[in-house]
């Protein structure tokens, strides 16, 4: 006679993953559902609703819960081998983390005066020299993405931010 065990386990592949899944799950959840629906008003008239005040948060939140299912389903099923986890948290320098923060302080303080373009390219940079980029044309990036960020969010989406200093 042999009995046959009707529960099946799921092992768990990497409890990390599905722990940051599960986080970001909730998470998402309370901004999709809880958030932008009672905290963000929706003005009455809209000539498109890509122009609401909704709009990006609740992609965003979408995308959020969309990546935390997957989070949460490669930490069931995935089994990496540790040796070449590419995933595994290497510490770096004291001065590594400082430039980061300076970076931040750099932007969060100077974008009202300086403007976003200037600010972008100087944060971008001390976080460059802060991460051992070598290769010389990667520099040019930290001009380019600053411009091109600014251009989407003034242009396209017609969020008012300061440009450049003394902009007329």
């Amino acid at each position: 006679m042999t009995t046959s065990d009707s529960h099946r386990r799921v092992k768990i592949k990497d409890i990390g993953d599905v722990i940051a899944g599960v986080v970001l799950l909730g998470f998402a959840l309370v901004l999709v559902f809880y958030l932008v629906p009672n905290y963000i008003n929706e003005p009455p008239i809209l000539q498109n609703p890509m122009m609401s005040p909704r709009w990006l948060p609740t992609i965003v939140g979408w995308l959020i819960l969309l990546f935390s299912i997957l989070l949460i389903l490669q930490g069931l099923l995935v089994t990496g081998a540790r040796e070449e986890d590419e995933r595994a948290i290497e510490k770096g320098s004291p001065r590594r983390f400082f430039m980061m923060v300076v970076a931040l302080v750099i932007y969060v303080a100077l974008f009202e005066t300086m403007g976003a373009v200037f600010c972008g390219i100087l944060a971008t940079l001390v976080l460059f020299v802060a991460h051992p980029v070598r290769t010389w044309w990667v520099y040019s990036l930290a001009f380019l993405f600053p411009i091109v960020v600014t251009f989407l969010f003034v242009e396209v989406m017609n969020v008012p931010l300061p440009i450049m200093p003394f902009w007329l």
